[in-house]
């Protein structure tokens, strides 16, 4: 048991090593709510609540110098953000 969670502790370090300390800061909400307002829902059309199948994502990600500003901000699919979010790590991990 010891070991496992010593295992887990490491794999949550390693992981927390891959970004910037900046990456890791809390995101405005007050942002997201105000591109939400700027930029409906593409499935309902509603600006708040629940968006389903869609997500709010940073066109350049914050751990790459990017703002956390609605005109940074863009709707991706669910598929498409995680697929993007898995080039950012990749970018992040090599951005000085």
């Amino acid at each position: 048991m010891r070991r496992s969670v010593a295992l887990a502790v490491a794999g949550l370090v390693a992981a927390s090593a891959l970004f910037p300390a900046d990456a890791r800061t809390p995101r405005s909400a007050a942002e997201r709510a105000a591109f939400v307002r700027q930029n409906p829902c593409p499935a309902t059309g509603l600006r708040r609540g629940v968006c389903p199948g869609w997500e709010v994502d940073h066109r350049q990600p914050l751990c790459a110098g990017g703002s956390d500003h609605r005109g940074n901000m863009q709707w991706l699919t669910v598929v498409d953000h995680k697929n993007k979010t898995r080039l950012d790590r990749f970018i992040c991990r090599r951005y000085p």
